[in-house]
C-alpha cells in the first residue's frame, strides 16, 4: 500500500496518478488529516486492503505533500553507512549515534529548499522509517510490526552552522526552514521484497552525488528501533532519518555544495521521486 498528503488530504495510491480520498471512500471513518492515521494504522491498514479502487480520480503529482507532515519526534542517524563514516574522517560507530531535527523543518517532495547563500548548503539521502505503533523496549526480531512504512528524505545541513560553538550544532544545522523535504508517498513494508535492501540515492542537476542500499547500513532499521525504544518511547507518526551514504558535498575533494537555482533529485526504489529547487533563503 501506498499513502500520499495530496493537498492535505490523506489518500491511497492505487496506480501512478490515480489515488482514492480515503475520507470520502470510508464515509467519514478516517479523517482527511494525515498525521491522524498512524495511531490507527492498524485498523486503517485492514480497512484499505478492502478499498475499491475505482473510486479513484486522477492527481498531479506536484500536489503531493509531506506524507508525514507534522511529527511528535524526529530521530537522525549520524554516519550510519561505513563509507560515510570514513569520507567524514571518523570510526564506525559501535553504536547508533542520535540526534533530532525540528518538525518546522519538515516540507514535501516538490517543494522549494530555501538556503542562506553564504552558508555551505550539503545533501543527505535518507532512507526514512515511519513508526505506526507506539514502541517501548521492542526487540529487533519484531520491530518491523512497529513500522508502518518508508519514504525518502532529505536531511539538508548546512556546515558553517555545524560547525560553530564549542559543540557541534547537528539538530540546528539541519533544521532550518525547509531542510527536511520527504516524500512523496509512504510505502508499507510488505511492497519491498527484502525492507532491508532498499536502493537510494541522488542527483544535483542530473549529476548522481549519491547511490547506495540500506543494505549497507552499519545499524539497520529493526536495529534501530530497538536500540531508541529500548530508551524512549517511540509514538505513531515519530520518523527517523536512518543515515545518508557516502558522497555528501563536504566529504569531497574539493568539497562541493548546493547553489541556488539547482534541482535536487532524491529517490528510493519502490517509493520514488522527490524533486527539490533551491533558491535563495529571503
Amino acid at each position: 500500500m501506498k499513502i500520499a498528503n495530496l493537498k492535505g488530504r490523506l489518500v491511497v495510491v492505487v496506480a501512478e496518478g490515480q489515488a482514492v480520498d480515503v475520507e470520502r471512500a470510508s464515509s467519514g471513518k478516517f479523517s482527511p488529516d494525515v498525521m491522524s492515521v498512524y495511531p490507527q494504522w492498524n485498523e486503517f491498514a485492514a480497512w484499505a486492503k478492502t478499498l475499491d479502487a475505482s473510486q479513484a480520480a486522477p492527481f498531479v503529482e506536484t500536489d503531493l505533500d509531506s506524507p508525514v507532515p507534522a511529527p511528535r519526534q524526529i530521530f537522525a542517524i549520524g554516519m550510519n553507512y561505513a563509507k560515510h563514516a570514513a569520507e567524514g574522517g571518523f570510526p564506525v560507530p559501535e553504536e547508533p549515534t542520535i540526534f533530532t531535527k525540528f518538525q518546522s523543518c519538515i516540507t514535501g517532495p516538490f517543494a522549494e529548499v530555501p538556503i542562506p547563500v553564504d552558508g555551505k548548503n550539503d545533501w543527505e539521502t535518507e532512507l526514512v522509517a515511519v513508526i505506526g505503533k507506539e514502541a517501548r523496549n521492542v526487540k529487533a526480531a519484531n520491530a518491523f510490526d512497529y513500522i508502518a512504512g518508508y519514504t525518502m528524505g532529505q536531511d539538508i545541513s548546512e556546515r558553517v552552522t555545524q560547525g560553530k560553538g564549542p559543540a557541534p550544532q547537528f539538530s540546528f544545522a539541519k533544521s532550518f526552514e525547509g531542510y527536511g523535504p520527504t516524500g512523496p508517498v509512504l510505502v508499507t513494508l510488505d511492497e519491498f521484497a527484502d525492507p532491508n535492501d532498499i536502493e537510494l540515492g541522488c542527483t544535483v542537476n542530473g549529476d548522481v552525488r549519491q547511490s547506495d542500499s540500506s543494505s549497507d547500513l552499519v545499524f539497520s532499521v529493526p536495529q534501530l528501533v530497538e536500540y531508541l525504544s529500548a530508551r524512549l518511547t517511540l509514538y505513531p507518526g515519530d520518523i527517523i532519518f536512518t543515515g545518508t551514504p557516502s558522497g555528501v558535498g563536504l566529504g569531497r575533494k574539493p568539497q562541493v555544495y548546493l547553489n541556488v537555482g539547482e534541482e535536487l533529485v532524491t529517490w528510493g526504489k519502490g517509493i520514488g521521486e522527490m524533486r527539490n529547487k533551491i533558491v535563495a533563503a529571503k
